[in-house]
């Protein structure tokens, strides 16, 4: 079984470094287009996605940030990716623990992945990620989708 590391599911396409999305629907529709565009999800990506956080929310709050980890149904993603969305302005999610609360969240891991075990494996090795105040600061901090990437592969993510 191969090691399921960030950087190997991080494709440049699906990378965008502090963007604007108003609301959480909007940053799924982006990424879905996208991700439709380059065929690598089934046409009914976005509305699994938008029901499943609606039903488990995948927000978490972490100390100085907020995070979410929204992914869907294996069955929809034809090509594995982890979409990595640094905001300028946090969107609302709720939080995993407690869904009536709010978590702003500042980065965002959107999984399309095809393989439940590797599912398991990302949600772990994205929990390591985001107790490393850190690496997270660095990503936040990244201006451009190409040091986004690089801050991930050099912390070998």
């Amino acid at each position: 079984m191969t090691e399921t590391t960030l950087s190997s599911y991080v494709k440049e396409p699906l990378v965008f470094a502090q963007e604007n999305f108003s609301n959480q629907a909007e940053l799924f529709e982006q990424v879905a287009q996208k991700a439709l565009d380059l065929s690598w999800v089934r046409d009914d990506f976005l509305e699994r996605i938008r029901k499943r956080e609606e039903t488990f929310p995948t927000g978490i709050q972490l100390m100085n940030f907020g995070a979410a980890i929204p992914h869907t149904d294996a069955e929809c993603v034809l090509e594995e990716f982890v979409a990595v969305i640094t905001l300028q302005e946090p969107v609302v999610f709720y939080s995993m623990e407690d869904n009536s609360t709010q978590v702003k969240a500042q980065i965002v891991f959107v999984l399309g992945l095809n393989q439940p075990h590797a599912q398991l494996e990302m949600l772990q090795s994205l929990m390591g990620l985001l107790q490393n105040e850190t690496v997270l600061s660095e990503l936040l901090l990244a201006t451009t989708e190409n040091e986004l990437i690089s801050t991930i592969k050099k912390n070998q993510l």
